[in-house]
């Protein structure tokens, strides 16, 4: 069987997924591989057959998404084209997660899909919102990339087809210790703002990683490093705890790990409002931005934070396999 997965990629989650994903594919398959989008810092150690533009988000530098940025490299028409050609006749499924191309190329030419994503967990009214929904919000979540069945992931089992998170095994391997800094990871911020916040609390040591930053540099009692995905890891083993947005696998991750968090969700990003909602639900402290306001807050988690007990079982094999059987002949 002909199998194409598709990923979106903006931000990282999505491809440290399809890290975990596609070997067990290639064991059941003839796999092919698309992938949209180029926002993210994680490397995928396979061939890619097909590279799309898409149409994805910039992240800001003051705690949301840069929609200026984001409309100007966007271009309707070549999407529109991407779509129109792409050439989903010559596979036999489509297994999508998040990517709009395929998606609704794949309408068109009734190639059967399945989302394998966190996003289509929302298409289940039982996963968590906010106490004010957005219509634009949900609709996007739904419509972006629309599929004809979906396996979902989520923080707990909210529904029958949502699963709890895949945990790359880079992850799985680590040691977790304690050398008593925290990690963050904002990409909507700028470094330098971040320094200056934090080298205020003084009693604190921070390692901050970048999307901006080209070199490694420190400032008192703070570090700044490039986004690297070893020395995220290594950082994120031996810290005390994870200041960071309301994505998916950063907190998945760090609960995995047993480590406390705290979450900030991207401004402007419907779908990390719930994800914060979740994780509020939970017991993980949720604050809109990182200010001098909120800076009493975080010197306080910092100092008294506690660690949820999760249990995140290994069951990515026994999923993918289940989807291609649903589709074998």
């Amino acid at each position: 069987m002909k199998v194409l997965y598709a990923i979106q990629g903006t931000g990282n989650g999505h491809v440290a997924r399809a890290r975990e994903v596609i070997p067990h594919l290639k064991e059941l398959c003839d796999l092919h591989i698309a992938i949209s989008g180029n926002e993210n810092e994680v490397a995928l150690p396979h061939p890619v057959t097909h590279e799309l533009q898409g149409l994805a988000f910039t992240f800001g530098k003051q705690g949301g998404i840069d929609y200026w940025d984001s409309f100007r490299q966007a271009s309707l028409p070549r999407l529109i084209k991407e779509i129109r050609e792409f050439p989903c006749e010559d596979y036999d499924l489509i297994i999508n997660d998040f990517e709009p191309v395929t998606a609704w190329a794949a309408k068109r030419s009734e190639t059967p899909t399945v989302s394998l994503s966190h996003q289509c967990a929302f298409l289940s009214d039982q996963t968590p919102r906010p106490e004010k929904r957005e219509s634009f919000g949900e609709q996007l979540l739904k419509r972006y990339a629309p599929c004809d069945q979906n396996v979902g992931f989520h923080f707990e089992h909210y529904d029958e087809f949502i699963h709890t998170p895949i945990i790359r095994q880079e992850v799985r391997g680590l040691i977790p210790s304690e050398a008593g800094h925290t990690a963050v990871y904002l990409p909507a911020y700028d470094d330098l703002t971040l320094v200056q916040l934090f080298k205020s609390i003084p009693s604190s040591r921070w390692e901050v990683f970048s999307k901006r930053a080209r070199c490694e540099y420190e400032t008192e009692n703070v570090v700044v490093r490039p986004i690297s995905s070893e020395a995220y890891l290594r950082s994120l083993a031996a810290c005390s705890g994870l200041l960071t947005g309301a994505g998916f696998e950063a907190p998945s991750e760090a609960l995995y790990l047993g480590k406390k968090l705290m979450l900030v969700p991207m401004k402007g990003q419907y779908e990390q409002q719930c994800n914060a909602q979740a994780l509020r639900r939970l017991g993980v402290p949720v604050i809109s931005e990182v200010n001098q306001e909120s800076l009493s807050k975080i010197a306080a988690w910092v100092t008294d934070g506690v660690v949820l007990q999760v249990d995140y079982a290994d069951e990515t094999g026994t999923i993918v396999k289940n989807i291609v059987a649903d589709f074998e002949e």
